[in-house]
């Protein structure tokens, strides 16, 4: 028997409810899917991270952390303190089983706040969570609040939402008031299976 496949409906608009279902529902094939397509941006972003955070042992927050690719990305390129927060169960059960993460806890980041402290992180990683009928691109602030000083935050996403504007737009505006600096945008491979490119952006909190 066939086993589903979501990834093709992965950008359609939803609303919370229903995006939450979706996701609980690909949790089970995440992982299988994804891998079959060559998801790579959790390892460019994690390496884009480690060209700007030496300390293996800073407190770091995967945001939308899915099964937990990005947080096995991250212990990989040896971080030992990575939390992750996610809003769907199914996909924090499956984050879970990676044994790569010291906390995980649910959050919808477009009904803020997140259940972390001001400035409690040293670096933030958001892989694949900004795009259509996901993560809007005012949760930014809300990162740069549980950021500290100086940290690093790394968002990777596809070319579709890069190029409709809005996320950049608000990192320009960030920039403008003197809250980030922007350190580099990088394109390469989002996703190689299904030929999408994206883009690895890297900030700093000011």
């Amino acid at each position: 028997m066939t086993k589903q496949r979501f990834l093709s409906g992965a950008y359609q608009d939803r609303n919370a409810e229903e995006m939450r279902d979706f996701y609980d529902r690909w949790s089970e094939v995440y992982d299988e899917e994804l891998s079959e397509n060559e998801y790579r941006q959790p390892q460019r972003c994690a390496q884009a991270l480690v060209r700007q955070l030496d300390d293996r042992s800073a407190r770091i927050l995967d945001v939308g952390c899915g099964t937990g690719l990005s947080g096995i990305a991250l212990a990989e390129a040896g971080y030992e303190h990575v939390d992750g927060c996610d809003f769907s169960p199914g996909m924090l059960e499956k984050a879970f089983k990676t044994g790569v993460y010291s906390k995980l806890f649910r959050a919808d980041l477009n009904m803020p706040p997140l259940d972390a402290r001001d400035g409690e992180y040293a670096a933030i990683a958001a892989v694949g969570v900004f795009s259509f009928g996901h993560i809007m691109p005012d949760a930014i602030d809300e990162l740069l609040r549980v950021s500290a000083p100086g940290a690093a935050i790394v968002i990777g996403l596809n070319d579709h939402f890069h190029s409709q504007g809005t996320l950049g737009a608000k990192l320009d505006a960030l920039a403008g008031d003197g809250r980030i600096e922007r350190i580099c945008e990088e394109h390469g491979d989002h996703i190689r299976g299904t030929g999408l490119t994206g883009w690895v952006i890297t900030l700093k909190k000011r």
